[in-house]
């Protein structure tokens, strides 16, 4: 059976946060929005289809768990999950904590603007702040 590998544009684009049950969880490095994404660690998928009814499940559980965690930490006016992949085709989920007051709103933060690197203190503060939301 073949290995996981995370997507080289996957590594490159984000920082691993804390492996949950099925998925990597990674926080976007573009400092604009709340911004996370699950990865789920299984080699080879593409597709959502193409995941066993279990990790399916798993995957549902994973992004709920994390989406209420990042509403809670951020107390973002709406959460958007997306699982587009046209580009990087890994199977992976966005999940972007969005505000009524943040750039491009209300479109999607896809192909707007320069990406804005996270200064360390305040990836530390986000960081430490949603996996709280996290874990209670």
């Amino acid at each position: 059976m073949a290995e996981f590998e995370l997507d080289e544009r996957l590594a490159r684009d984000s920082v691993s946060l804390t492996k949950l049950g099925l998925c990597d969880l990674r926080l976007s490095r573009d400092s604009r929005w709340p911004w996370l994404i699950l990865v789920p660690q299984r080699p080879g998928l593409t597709e959502l289809f193409e995941m066993t009814p279990l990790d399916q499940a798993m995957l549902t559980f994973e992004q709920t768990l994390v989406a209420s965690a990042l509403k809670k930490a951020t107390g973002a006016d709406k959460i958007n999950i997306a699982a587009i992949g046209n580009i990087v085709r890994q199977v992976h989920v966005h999940v972007v904590a969005r505000f009524e007051a943040d750039a491009n709103w209300p479109g999607p933060i896809w192909g707007f603007g320069q990406s804005v690197a996270y200064e360390d203190d305040r990836q530390r503060e986000f960081t430490t702040s949603f996996l709280e939301a996290l874990n209670t």
